[in-house]
């Protein structure tokens, strides 16, 4: 008969980074989808002038499904105690400023 609450043994987990490993800023992620992945492009987006948006890619990262799922779980989950520690985030676009600066 087994044991209903007995801790099940974990492996120990060791990370490494790998030699083209590397940390940037992202401001624009695309995701496109097919049945048997999802693709992730990170880029940062620039606004020189009021009618044009330039978005430079620099990341292009495939994802399992149950990958992508596992991700929305711990982006969830992160972005929750975020909320909870710092106030709720809003996606709400604040219209442009007539003359005021372009970022």
């Amino acid at each position: 008969m087994s044991q209903p609450n007995k801790p099940v043994d974990q492996p120990a987990l060791k990370l490494t980074n790998t030699e083209n490993y590397r940390e940037d800023y992202a401001n624009s992620v695309q995701v496109r989808m097919s049945v048997w992945d999802f693709f992730l492009v990170f880029g940062t987006m620039t606004q020189s002038s009021p009618d044009e948006l330039q978005v430079k890619n620099f990341e292009g990262i495939y994802l399992s499904p149950q990958q992508a799922k596992a991700l929305w779980n711990v982006l969830g989950h992160n972005l929750a105690q975020y909320e909870q520690a710092f106030g709720q985030i809003t996606l709400e676009q604040v219209p442009p400023q007539p003359n005021g600066p372009v970022h």
